[in-house]
């Protein structure tokens, strides 16, 4: 079962690049609890939506590259380096995401980055 959560996560993190919300959103549970650590979280796919679309809308590239992965049971771990473009801006982030499985969807994300580093790249 860990190498099929591995699959579903690092096809999760490989949406990101076609930029297509509904696509990302369709790997998240209805009641699935995002945490961008060190921001608020956001649980359920409206609340997810809300938070990620911004975003979306504003970054003409995103790239999740994973650099490891690993996992036991329902919970996958990675290391990644996400690439934004935003307008002149780019942003590659530094991110350790913990995910967590559940009939083949992601029902927990947390995400741990550099809060000074977001900030300072897009500010």
């Amino acid at each position: 079962m860990s190498a099929e959560n591995e699959k579903l996560v690092t096809d999760f993190c490989r949406s990101w690049s076609r930029k297509n919300l509904e696509e990302i959103l369709g790997y998240l549970s209805d009641d699935c609890f995002y945490h961008n650590i060190p921001m608020e979280p956001c649980v359920g796919k409206a609340a997810i939506r809300a938070f990620l679309e911004p975003f979306m809308k504003n970054a003409q590239e995103a790239h999740f590259e994973i650099k490891h992965t690993t996992s036991a049971g329902n919970v996958v771990m990675n290391e990644r380096v996400d690439t934004f473009v935003m307008g002149p801006k780019k942003l590659a982030l530094q991110v350790a995401g913990v995910f967590e499985i559940r009939n083949n969807k992601i029902t927990a994300w947390r995400d741990y980055f550099d809060l000074a580093t977001f900030t300072k790249a897009l500010g």
